[in-house]
Parts: structure tokens; C-alpha cells; sequence
């Protein structure tokens, strides 16, 4: 039996195009494939990554656009905190400065009721020995405390009312659009008289919510005596929840009131509205952005408190009493000085933050991405606030349009 000669091949007919069968007993010759707008060896089509058209006639993927801060879509965790650094970044004067003047006027006020609380006389060891003496301690004392109550609940409204005007620079900064000390006042002085009713009632609300819990505490321990300090503590945590699930509710309202220009009641209603079923996303931001600020601000005041404690000792061991009050006023100065700074950023970067969640929660339920979307591309009311009703009042095209496909959402 004679051995085929290897060398010897038969040749090879005409290839049938790709995916034919072959004929039975015939050599299979198979050539290349031939898909929809693509060959072998030709250019790869840039709009796709595997070469073709996308499968199935789908459009490809693009990601929604970023002209400013924060991409124009609902945003994440790490979004909204860029975008919080980005805005004070791109409106320090504006952000910064506000926080500034606000953090100044209410430190400066504590700082002046902590002294004159340092300079009063100790009461004396044997106790007061008449009515009279003791009126004379305790009503500084009291003064004082009253002072500071005061201060803190004058720092509540300003922080509310300053919440509500700085969410302007923060919806502005989403299409890249700058904004000035003088322009964020502008815009937002027929906003001031609803912010201060806002602040009013959630002042009223504070003081009606403390003083409840206070009179009951007073009545568990009258009635109980020693056994109702038991009770105080599962009454002082169901307080603390109750408080911080209010605020979290009524988180947005200041930049509702503001950027949707509305009244008192219906901002608190559309807070209430726009932060339900995301409490607990609303409430961790919150809390984990408070406890990164109060970390970073409780590191930087360390070595100051570190300094008032020791300088004395350390440059002047020997030091009259003249010279350590007047050491411990500059270094309460300075104290003072660096507080305020450190407020001022941190205050600026949370009110970023609550504003940029209302943005993010109006993005998921009223399609504010959609809106901005088309102010970017209109370039619509370039000096206004985005967002605002009375900018959409005024087109005369509605938007998205009302078209039988639709508007893709990317």
C-alpha cells in the first residue's frame, strides 16, 4: 500500500462564506466572519470596544456630564463629600467669609461670658452666712449662665438662617457657575424673613422639647425618689433618639425654604417629604461628617490647651500673678482666634454637605438632574439659582418633552 506523499496536498476550492455547512466528504473550508459594519483587519470603531456596533442596536453607555462640583445624577457618599470641598474651594470668599462673620460674633460672645464666669468670686467655705450673700454670688452666676444659654440659642438661628442663604453658592457650583459674597445676599434677601421664621420655630421647638423632658425627669424623681434615677436613662436615650430623628427630617429644609422659595410650613413639609425612606443614609452622612469635624477641630485646640496649662511653668516658673493672667489672656485670644477659623471651615463644609443632600434627594425624586441638565445646555438664567421655581415657570417648553419615546435617563 503506497504511503500520500505530505508534500502532495490537493488544492483548496473557493470558501463558502462563514456559518454555511459543508458538503459531506468535502474538505471544510471555512473563511472569515462577516459582522454587521465591521470586517477583519479594518479600523476599530471607536463607539464601541469590541470592534461593531453595540449588540442588539442599544446605545452605548455615556456618563451623565459633570460641569461643576458633583456629577449631574444621584450622587454617592464620596460625591457628596468632594463636592462639599469643592465648593468651599471654588467660593472660599463666599463660603468662608459668611461662616467667618457668624463663627466670630457668637465665639466672641462666649469667650466674654466664659471670662466674666472666671473672674467671680468663689463662694465661701463655711456657706453663705445670709440672704444677701448669697444673692450676691448666685446672681452673677446666674446672669452668666443665662448669658451663655442665650449665646448658644443665638448661634442655633444664626447656623439656621446661614444654612439656608449658603445653599446658593452650593446649587450654582453644580453647573460650575461662581458666586460672590454680594451676589449669594442678593439673591437670597426675600429668603431672610422665611429662614428667621424657620429658626424662630425650630428655636421654640428646642427649648418646648427640653423643657418636656426636663418636667419629666422632675416628676419620675419626686414621685419615685431614689428608684427613678433607673428611669432617667432609658428616658434620656429615647429623648436622644427622638431629637436626632427630628433633625434628620428637617435637615433640608433651610435650602428647601431657599432654593424653591417657600414658606415656613411648607419647607418643613418638604424636608418631611424628601427625606423619607432615606433616614438612615440622611442620618449616617450626617453624623460621620459631625464626627470628622469635631475630631479635626478637638486635634488642632490639643496643643493650645496643652500650652495654656504649661507655658507658665515651663518660661516663667516664677511668674507674678500679673504676668499669668496676662499670659492666659493671649493665650485665650489665640484659643479664640484659632476656634473660630476651625468653626468657620467646619461649619462651611457641613452646611456644603446638607445642601448637596437636598440636591441629591431632589435628583432621585423630582429628576432636578433632568433640570440642570437642561440649563446647561440652554444656558438659562446664568445669574439665578438652579432649581428655583420661578426659573421653571418661566420657560414656555415644558421639560423633559413630552415625546412618545421619552427622554433616556443615563
Amino acid at each position: 500500500m503506497s504511503q500520500p506523499d505530505p508534500g502532495n496536498r490537493p488544492e483548496q476550492g473557493p470558501q463558502p462564506p462563514w456559518g454555511t455547512q459543508p458538503q459531506w466528504g468535502a474538505q471544510p473550508q471555512w473563511g472569515a466572519p462577516q459582522y454587521p459594519g465591521q470586517s477583519w483587519g479594518a479600523p476599530i470603531d471607536p463607539r464601541w470596544p469590541a470592534g461593531g456596533p453595540p449588540p442588539y442596536g442599544q446605545p452605548r453607555y455615556v456618563a451623565p456630564p459633570k460641569p461643576g462640583i458633583v456629577p449631574l445624577r444621584p450622587l454617592f457618599f464620596g460625591e457628596i463629600m468632594d463636592g462639599a470641598f469643592q465648593t468651599i474651594r471654588r467660593n472660599a470668599k463666599t463660603m468662608f467669609g459668611s461662616a467667618l462673620i457668624v463663627q466670630a460674633i457668637t465665639g466672641a460672645l462666649s469667650e466674654v461670658a466664659a471670662l466674666g464666669m472666671l473672674g467671680m468670686v468663689q463662694p465661701p467655705v463655711g456657706g453663705f452666712t445670709s440672704q444677701d450673700e448669697a444673692m450676691r454670688y448666685l446672681g452673677p452666676v446666674f446672669g452668666a449662665t443665662a448669658g451663655i444659654m442665650g449665646i448658644s440659642l443665638l448661634t442655633m438661628v444664626l447656623a439656621a438662617i446661614l444654612q439656608g442663604v449658603m445653599a446658593i453658592p452650593v446649587a450654582r457650583s453644580a453647573l460650575n457657575r461662581p458666586t460672590g459674597f454680594k451676589q449669594m445676599w442678593s439673591l437670597a434677601r426675600s429668603r431672610i424673613w422665611p429662614l428667621v421664621g424657620f429658626a424662630s420655630l425650630l428655636l421654640a421647638g428646642s427649648l418646648l422639647f427640653f423643657l418636656v423632658v426636663f418636667l419629666l425627669a422632675a416628676l419620675i424623681l419626686t414621685g419615685l425618689g431614689p428608684l427613678g434615677v433607673l428611669l432617667l436613662l432609658p428616658l434620656g436615650f429615647g429623648a436622644a433618639v427622638a431629637y436626632a430623628w427630628i433633625y434628620t427630617k428637617l435637615l433640608v429644609a433651610p435650602a428647601a425654604i431657599t432654593i424653591e422659595e417657600l414658606g415656613v410650613f411648607a419647607g418643613l413639609r418638604r424636608s418631611w417629604t424628601l427625606t423619607s425612606r432615606n433616614w438612615w443614609r440622611i442620618f449616617g452622612i450626617t453624623l460621620l461628617v459631625a464626627f470628622m469635624v469635631g475630631i479635626i477641630g478637638s486635634v488642632i485646640q490639643i496643643p493650645l490647651g496643652l500650652a495654656s496649662g504649661g507655658i507658665n511653668s515651663v518660661f516663667a516658673p516664677h511668674a507674678g500673678a500679673s504676668q499669668v493672667t496676662t499670659t492666659a489672656i493671649v493665650l485665650a485670644v489665640v484659643s479664640l482666634v484659632v476656634g473660630v477659623l476651625v468653626s468657620a471651615v467646619g461649619f462651611a463644609f457641613q452646611t456644603s454637605v446638607a445642601s448637596l443632600i437636598y440636591m441629591d434627594l431632589r435628583m432621585r425624586r423630582d429628576g432636578l438632574d433632568v433640570e440642570l441638565l437642561r440649563l446647561l445646555e440652554t444656558g438659562e438664567d446664568p445669574d439665578g439659582v438652579p432649581g428655583r421655581r420661578r426659573a421653571r415657570q418661566a420657560g414656555s417648553q415644558p421639560w423633559p418633552p413630552n415625546t412618545a419615546q421619552g427622554f433616556p435617563r443615563g
